[in-house]
């Protein structure tokens, strides 16, 4: 298949807005050269009005996501499309591929700068190897804040402006970038025995990405960086002790509870992540800029609709896997505060880097002053829902 934009002309009348199914272009323009002459002697009486005729053209754009099909990440990557193509009413369409259609989900940065694809959909933390500041964009030190606080940092409290210089000006990668789309909590993960302590995690042969590879090394865990779909096969054959995905639905869908039934859930590792959707910037540019704001605005849009979906999907699955005998616990407070003073050395470590410090300082003074106001500002959550819930 080619890779290049495809664009398709074809001739709308407003007999369209009907419903009707429009006529091949061969087909429209035959009668609209049919039917010249005639326009042409109505005009010079100034009897006959013409039929208001627009010319639409359709941009293609390859987009694969990181996600195999049964994902419902790639579900939210096709939610993203959808609101993209009905946004542009016909002129842009996304059509979209799942991982591993062109490139495996580790690669697909690599393609769509290559031009192998126009764009996909993913986490900005799985290019972690090329800058750790992208991890920060995608699953930052766990400040106390919930996801959509940090996508609040991104439109409005300078992140979005960082995250375009580190594409543009630190790595000079020619892309474009949107990040949307509020993750809960993410879980410590699937593993075969019960997880009681810190000590439990030492020398396991664990799957995470991004700056969470950072965390668990210095809590002494053997981490592995793979994308979701390799995860299972390799539990399933022992190559992993234990892993990490995202969440509840993801989790069902690609089968961890197939090869583990011990699920440790609410973990600082990943205490807050949101979505990244990328194209390459050569094409972006060369859309129309009304186009270019329907991509931007498209991924504000789909934010809102995926987070109230997940409420829907992750929790009717968490009771799923609960009822086909998972065990779900929380993961204990040992192992939180542990998390904690590794994330420490981590920001330490990391702040050596002029970049990566200038974004966490941005983020630091976000988180202090939001996640303060929340504090203080909003009822506890916990006491009403036992006041209500807690025998049911």
């Amino acid at each position: 298949m080619s890779n290049k934009i495809v664009q398709d002309e074809s001739v709308q009348v407003t007999a369209e807005a009907s419903g009707t199914a429009a006529e091949p272009a061969s087909a429209s323009r035959r009668k609209f050269l049919g039917t010249a002459g005639v326009g042409a002697a109505a005009a010079a009486v100034g009897t006959v009005a013409m039929p208001n005729v627009s010319r639409a053209q359709t941009t293609t754009l390859r987009f694969q996501s990181t996600w195999p099909a049964r994902d419902i990440f790639h579900e939210f990557a096709t939610d993203y499309a959808n609101t993209v193509n009905k946004l542009s009413g016909g002129r842009l369409k996304l059509e979209v591929l799942p991982a591993g259609a062109v490139v495996g989900a580790l690669q697909l940065q690599d393609a769509i700068i290559a031009g192998a694809l126009d764009g996909g959909h993913g986490v900005s933390a799985y290019w972690f190897g090329k800058h750790g500041a992208f991890s920060l964009f995608g699953t930052p030190p766990a400040y106390g804040w919930r996801a959509n606080q940090m996508l609040g940092w991104i439109k409005y409290g300078g992140g979005k402006e960082l995250y375009n210089e580190l594409l543009r000006d630190v790595l000079k990668l020619d892309l474009v970038g949107f990040l949307y789309g509020p993750m809960p909590t993410q879980p410590l993960g699937w593993f075969r025995k019960e997880i009681k302590s810190a000590d439990d995690l030492k020398g396991m042969k664990y799957r995470t990405v991004g700056l969470a590879a950072d965390l668990y090394k210095e809590m002494g865990v053997a981490v592995t960086i793979m994308g979701g779909p390799d995860i299972v096969p390799a539990l399933d054959r022992g190559l992993l002790d234990g892993a990490e995905f995202n969440n509840p639905s993801s989790d069902r869908a690609l089968g961890f509870q197939d090869v583990a039934k011990n699920y440790v859930v609410g973990s600082y590792h990943q205490s807050c992540e949101c979505f990244e959707v990328i194209f390459n910037r050569s094409k972006f540019e060369g859309l129309p800029q009304e186009l270019q704001a329907i991509l931007e605005t498209g991924a504000e849009a789909a934010s809102a609709d995926m987070a109230w979906k997940a409420m829907d999907r992750y929790s009717k699955d968490l009771k799923a896997l609960k009822d086909a005998g998972v065990k779900v616990t929380k993961t204990p407070e040992n192992i939180l505060q542990a998390q904690l003073q590794a994330w420490d050395k981590v920001i330490e470590n990391r702040s050596k880097d002029p970049f990566f410090k200038k974004v966490l300082d941005s983020q630091r003074a976000w988180a202090q002053r939001v996640v303060g106001f929340d504090l203080e500002f909003e009822a506890p959550q916990e006491m009403a829902y036992n006041h209500f819930f807690k025998n049911s």
